[in-house]
């Protein structure tokens, strides 16, 4: 399994030759070199997850739609009744069981945070993604606090990687991520959701120390990184 990340909380995923973009905010970010975004509107995209209806993580959706007709949306109910009626295929969910997939299984988990669309309608429940694969097992928390639900996530399986938020304002800082890394007995995880807003801007070599402090390794990648999994 190949990680690849874009900026801010948008990955790309490529699980046995499937394609899944995660979040994708490009187009509007301002950090983001604007030129590598036509790179990726030219890979054939098989999925998408959607998190919640923020835009810093739904703003690209319909552009890369439009590349990918047979593109599917994976989301709650209210997002993906929203692309739905937009006429890009979408599949709904909520907090309850995996439900499978060509590339393994998808279990909507939950998150504390908001959710609404750039306009102030409601987005459903915010909420993240534990995806169990033959290639490994990630949990992907979307946008959230520390949530004590976190320690139910390792009792469906053992995790290889964890994708957690760690600007704070918003979401966990690298204080709350380490907590949360205990609770999901998983101590090698991708800091996402940092340095794309002021306010949420960290220091990439403390943080790493901090957690190499608590016997972890906390991943910050450049944008277009890549790690194997």
């Amino acid at each position: 399994m190949k990680l690849t990340y874009l900026y801010h909380s948008t990955i790309l995923l490529e699980i046995n030759n499937i394609k899944i973009i995660i979040d994708p905010f490009l187009s509007k970010n301002n950090f983001f070199d604007k030129k590598l975004l036509y790179k990726y509107l030219n890979i054939k995209i098989d999925y998408i997850l959607l998190t919640h209806a923020h835009y810093d993580h739904i703003c690209d959706v319909e552009l890369f739609a439009s590349n990918n007709k047979d593109v599917l949306i994976i989301s709650n109910y209210e997002i993906s009744n929203f692309f739905s009626k937009k006429n890009i295929k979408s599949y709904g969910i909520n907090y309850g069981s995996f439900v499978k997939f060509p590339f393994g299984k998808i279990k909507y988990t939950l998150a504390l945070h908001s959710s609404s669309f750039n306009d102030g309608s409601y987005g459903g429940n915010p909420g993240g993604f534990l995806l169990h694969t033959n290639k490994g097992n990630i949990y992907i928390s979307g946008d959230t606090s520390i949530t004590y639900d976190m320690k139910l996530i390792p009792k469906f399986g053992d995790l290889s990687l964890s994708v957690l938020p760690i600007g704070g304002v918003y979401t966990m800082d690298i204080y709350d991520a380490i907590i949360a890394s205990d609770l999901l007995k998983c101590d090698r995880i991708l800091g996402v959701h940092y340095d794309t807003f002021e306010n949420i801007n960290i220091n990439k070599e403390k943080s790493i120390e901090k957690f190499y402090n608590k016997g972890k390794k906390l991943i910050l990648l450049n944008y277009e990184e890549s790690i194997i999994i």
